[in-house]
Parts: C-alpha cells; sequence; structure tokens
C-alpha cells in the first residue's frame, strides 16, 4: 500500500524562549513550509501557531514534534486538532508516533485525550517542583532572582535625563527595556 502524498507538509516549531534552540524540533523532516514561535504555549494566541492554521488547506498534514509543543492543555490540544481534522487536515507528532486524519478510532481520540493530560500534568509538576526549588533557596539565601535590567549608574542616568526632559520611551529604546521597566525604576525614585 502506498502512502498518500499530502498537498502539503507543514512544520510547527515551538520553543519557549528567546534563546531555545528550535533545531531538534522536526530535524531530518522534509517539509514544504515550517512556522516557529518562540513563545509560551500557556494560550493558543501564538502568532505562527495562528498563521500556520490560516495557511493550512484541505489535503494538508500539519507535523509538530510532540503534543506539548503545539498546546500546553487538553482542551486546546483537542480543539486544535479536532478543527483541523475537521477541514480535511491531518496532524502528525513525531515523538507521540501519532497521525489523526478525521477518520480516527475511538482508541485515537482517547489516546489524544489521555497524552495530552499527561503531558498537561508532567507540565504542572515541574512548575510546581519549580515553585518549591525557590521557595528553598530563598529560605536558604541563595536564590536572588532575576538579575536587574539597569545598573544603579543606569538608573541615576535615566532619571537625570527625565527631568531635563528627554522622551521615556526614547530612553526606553536606548536601554533595551521596556517602558513599563523604565516607569518602574522612575516610580522607584519617587518620580
Amino acid at each position: 500500500m502506498v502512502a498518500k502524498r499530502h498537498e502539503k507538509r507543514v512544520g510547527y516549531i515551538r520553543v519557549s524562549s528567546l534563546d531555545q534552540n528550535t533545531e531538534r524540533q522536526l530535524d531530518g523532516v522534509d517539509l514544504d513550509k515550517i512556522f516557529t514561535d518562540k513563545a509560551s504555549g500557556k494560550d493558543t494566541a501564538r502568532p505562527q501557531l495562528q498563521a500556520a492554521l490560516e495557511y493550512l488547506r484541505e489535503g494538508d498534514l500539519l507535523l509538530v514534534h510532540s503534543m506539548d509543543r503545539l498546546a500546553r492543555s487538553v482542551d486546546d490540544l483537542r480543539r486544535i486538532v479536532l478543527d483541523l481534522t475537521k477541514r480535511g487536515v491531518h496532524v502528525q507528532f513525531v515523538k507521540e508516533s501519532l497521525t489523526f486524519t478525521g477518520e480516527d478510532s475511538a482508541m485515537s481520540n482517547l489516546l489524544l485525550s489521555l497524552l495530552g493530560a499527561v503531558a498537561e500534568f508532567e507540565r504542572s509538576m515541574i512548575r510546581e517542583r519549580q515553585r518549591e526549588g525557590i521557595e528553598l533557596a530563598k529560605k536558604a539565601g541563595v536564590y536572588k532572582g532575576r538579575k536587574p535590567s539597569l545598573t544603579p549608574v543606569q538608573v541615576a542616568e535615566i532619571r537625570k535625563r527625565v527631568k531635563a526632559g528627554e522622551q521615556k520611551t526614547g530612553l526606553a529604546a536606548e536601554y533595551q527595556i521596556s517602558r513599563q521597566t523604565l516607569y518602574a525604576h522612575i516610580a522607584a525614585l519617587g518620580e
């Protein structure tokens, strides 16, 4: 039996932060187009995911490294897969070796829900262990938190420049910080 040739083989890759590497996902998989998000998977409002969902047409195949790369919750995972398969798009998860076509058996739908629930549970356990680790480190006096985005010298310089009338938006861009961070530093100084 010859495997069906899909119109387009579309890859979706997601990493949680800008410095994470996307190369291990879908490495060596033949794709016509790739959409890559560098964002949290906590919701589906990711620009490249939305672009991929709009791009996909009947007969296409969406390839994703694993279920947790597509969605973090079982509800989102099921909704995305069901919406795509209703449109005639096949969805394949490489790590789990599962493909959903819309003609899926009750067993396939159970696996989608079950494996999605396991991934969601695993993620919540990681977050819980991370919180516990931070609390223990704080109690031990080891946890210092995130490195400040500005040095005290930079804060003093910004304060002086704001008093001189410089635009806060321009200063935020120059120091490569958000306006909210700039306003927080100014507010902390009693401006």
